[in-house]
């Protein structure tokens, strides 16, 4: 069984508090944007200082989570009376903290291109090598598909943030957990690229006359068929591109640094199905293997601890027992199941005017259900159990009754993963 979390004991207050840069993961569709805003929400309630909350996934699901109509590359600051109505219960009290939020919650979200035009900008040695690369005319197109650019792009902007001094957390969304293992790995293959052979052989015709004079019948065919000077433009670019070498290298390897260090953490989000819960599993170890520090691992939409109670269970078995009794095998004078529907319903609730049958195959079918809801509980609790064992903390949040869709909602998930509502337990 899941057990309370005792005094002293790590929890998220905790992990949020000791950490500068908190990167969320997990599979696709565990709720895992909604989380990282909840973490932000989380933190500004009971922490001063500046908390950034910033998705590098590319679908624009923070937005929606919060009820924004926009977010852009520009962090932007979520209006304090705003903030105050998330609440922010003192963990498992059940109630509202009085004073409002501690801290300021800011919201952003990844700009392919205003982020890559910002990063040529501070790389470029010159003004001259910055608007050249801004003007080649395959500088979008390549940028976009370039070395995964959205991966390293995202790394270059956490770094960003983080070194600007001017937020104390920053909490990032980051895309499904195999892309995630990409945009980790996004660093070191920027590095690897300056060192590659594709740039030699790229930037070869500005090396070597000979190559020159040999390509030339090839450049001519070249140009014919995909257009005027078509292969001068990638070599212009990419030669522009080297002079930056010593710049994006020492910053890839400034972020590689940055994730490793002990003030970052890894929260992982998951359900508790068989894919999902293998999946976080996976990006643990891995993790683990790349010696980054994993601070959580949160279980979301998890079944209520009713359905595994014993005496529950034990109910809903002899009422499908009873339902399902023979007629034929009764004793004499014995009520048959709809005689005994019908006294109860004259007994409990003799303003309703239900047929007995009607109401007889309707528990019928909730108590099966029931049973199908306490196997799958079940082996929730086994799997929430294992992932448990792989981090310092292990919180749990409910099925909610609604979709989280603003910041109401997003300040309702904070409070589960607080504890606020009696309803987040951790694993031991």
């Amino acid at each position: 069984m899941a057990t309370r979390r005792a005094a002293g004991d790590p929890d998220i207050d905790s992990l949020l508090a000791s950490r500068e840069m908190v990167l969320v993961t997990g599979s696709g569709g565990v709720g895992k944007t909604t989380v990282a805003a909840a973490l932000g929400v989380a933190a500004a309630q009971r922490q001063p200082g500046r908390i950034l909350v910033v998705t590098v996934d590319p679908a624009r699901r923070l937005a929606t989570a919060l009820g924004l109509d926009h977010l852009g590359n520009t962090p932007t600051q979520v209006s304090p009376a705003d903030l105050a109505t998330t609440g922010g219960a003192g963990p498992g009290t059940g109630r509202r903290r009085s004073g409002g939020p501690r801290g300021e919650l800011w919201l952003a979200m990844l700009d392919t291109k205003a982020g890559w035009d910002e990063l040529i900008t501070r790389h470029a040695p010159n003004a001259s090598v910055r608007d050249s690369v801004l003007a080649n005319p395959l500088y979008q197109n390549i940028t976009g598909r370039f070395v995964n650019s959205h991966d390293y792009l995202a790394m270059e902007r956490l770094h960003e943030f983080h070194s600007s001094g001017r937020y104390d957390l920053v909490i990032v969304d980051t895309p499904p957990s195999r892309n995630a293992l990409s945009i980790l790995d996004a660093p070191s293959r920027m590095i690897d690229f300056f060192g590659s052979r594709l740039l030699r052989w790229l930037t070869v015709p500005y090396r070597s006359r000979w190559f020159n004079v040999a390509s030339r019948p090839f450049n001519q065919v070249a140009d014919r068929i995909l257009g005027s000077s078509f292969l001068q433009d990638i070599a212009d670019f990419f030669v522009l591109f080297q002079t930056m070498e010593s710049g994006f290298v020492q910053r890839a390897r400034e972020v590689e640094a940055l994730l490793v260090d002990p003030r970052t953490a890894f929260v992982i989000v998951t359900t508790l199905e068989t894919a999902p819960s293998h999946e976080a599993a996976f990006l643990a170890r891995a993790l683990a293997d790349r010696r980054m520090t994993l601070g959580a691992i949160i279980a979301n939409r998890v079944l209520p601890a009713a359905f595994r109670d014993a005496d529950t269970s034990a109910s809903a078995s002899a009422l499908i027992e009873a339902l399902d009794e023979p007629v034929a095998g009764r004793r004499r004078g014995s009520r048959t199941v709809e005689q005994r529907v019908e006294r109860a319903l004259r007994a409990g609730f003799p303003e309703l005017e239900l047929e007995p049958g009607a109401v007889a195959s309707a528990l019928r079918r909730l108590a099966d259900r029931f049973e199908d809801l306490s196997l799958v509980a079940t082996r929730e609790e086994q799997r929430r159990r294992e992932l448990a064992a792989l981090a310092p903390v292990a919180a749990s949040i409910p099925w909610l009754d609604d979709d989280v869709h603003d910041l109401a909602g997003v300040g309702a998930i904070a409070d589960h993963l607080r504890g606020g509502h009696g309803r987040a337990e951790f694993s031991r």
